[in-house]
């Protein structure tokens, strides 16, 4: 059987990473045990760019946000889009999709109104964090 795939946003990946006790955290660490976290290169370099802005340092440090993002890509998928996509409203986002779609994504996990309201997707779940949990936390 074939583990479902899992695509993050960035501030869904930043929150888990910032905040230990958070229920992204504890979505982020769902999928890496129900299924497969899916990254593709252009996420990452966002990731990588939003952790290094020293606003964060007051809640972990600079070195910590980098080992926690290379771990991530570690127990992670990395995926090529092979598919451009134009279909958000806010253009930066379109990755998202493209990832999802190339990496045959169950779900996408956002706070993002953008992302939200194209839910399903071409058959791809956009889900919030709480969504993800109510529907893969095993209690």
């Amino acid at each position: 059987m074939n583990k479902p795939r899992f695509v993050f946003d960035a501030n869904v990946i930043v929150s888990a990473f910032l905040f230990k006790t958070s229920s992204p955290r504890l979505a982020l660490e769902t999928a890496k045990n129900q299924g497969i976290i899916i990254l593709s290169e252009t996420v990452l370099d966002e990731l990588s760019n939003v952790l290094s802005r020293p606003k964060f340092d007051r809640y972990l440090a600079r070195l910590i946000r980098q080992e926690l993002l290379e771990t991530l890509v570690a127990s992670s998928l990395l995926v090529k889009p092979s598919e451009s996509v134009n279909e958000c409203r806010d253009a930066k986002d379109n990755k998202y999709l493209e990832l999802a779609i190339s990496g045959h994504a169950e779900s996408l996990i956002t706070g993002d109104e953008d992302l939200l309201v194209l839910n399903p997707f071409r058959n791809i779940k956009i889900i919030t964090v709480l969504e993800f949990l109510e529907t893969y936390s095993v209690t």
